[in-house]
């Protein structure tokens, strides 16, 4: 297996020298950038494993960023904002970002979290094909991919984990707080929120594609994955 490569993006030059050095430290590659063009250049010429990305920039914010790289590539993204709030986490999350990291943060966390993603969304070298199938509905998790009657769907790595543990689980109710163990893992400090950004996402994507299945909301509690006789 290569080396990681990690594409830091800050403002900061002190923030990027820093990430740069620990991470480069854990064996990682890295490249640094410090304003949204200068970002968007070095993720083409660079084809980095994952970006870190500020959200407040000069020229191109994260969030333009975020969509830029979403429109070609799956590639980790993991947001970095100075704003503790739940609208900027959403937001990033909405947009397709893998996971936030609010500032001030712990170095050690912010390599944990890089760590944690890469292992999420590496796709494995051997071992049985992960997939399930319903009418008009294949969920792909050895390579990622997601077909709705037959199309392949782009769909970010989180979304496709949780849609594939729902769809493996079909008719067992998850409440929030088990989706986000289960499915992002014991090093994910999120929150509940979370889980509902990505189900409607998943739903604009799914919704409609047959009547023998459904993902359905169980109120005030969670969600399932129904199928239909």
């Amino acid at each position: 297996m290569g080396v990681n490569k990690v594409l830091i993006v800050d403002d900061d030059s002190n923030i990027c020298n820093l990430l740069r050095l620990y991470l480069e430290k854990e064996g990682f590659e890295t490249a640094t950038a410090e304003d949204g063009e200068k970002a968007l250049e070095l993720f083409e010429s660079e084809k980095p494993d994952l970006v870190l990305l500020d959200i407040m920039l000069p020229k191109l914010d994260g969030w333009q960023i975020c969509r830029e790289i979403r429109k070609t590539s799956q590639c980790p993204i993991i947001m970095i904002t100075a704003k503790d709030e739940t609208f900027d986490k959403v937001l990033g999350l909405e947009l397709g970002a893998d996971d936030y990291i609010v500032k001030p943060f712990e170095t050690k966390e912010v390599v944990a979290r890089v760590r944690a993603v890469l292992r999420r969304t590496s796709t494995p070298e051997a071992g049985p094909v992960k997939e399930v199938r319903y009418d008009n509905l294949v969920i792909n998790l050895t390579n990622y991919e997601l077909k709705v009657k037959g199309e392949l769907i782009s769909t970010p790595p989180k979304e496709l984990e949780l849609l594939y543990h729902l769809a493996s689980n079909p008719n067992q109710m998850f409440s929030r707080d088990q989706l986000l163990d289960e499915v992002w893992g014991f090093d994910y400090c999120g929150e509940s929120r979370t889980i509902d950004v990505h189900i409607k996402r998943i739903r604009e994507k799914i919704d409609g594609a047959s009547d023998k299945w459904e993902l359905r909301t169980v109120w005030a509690r969670g969600y399932k994955f129904v199928t239909i006789e």
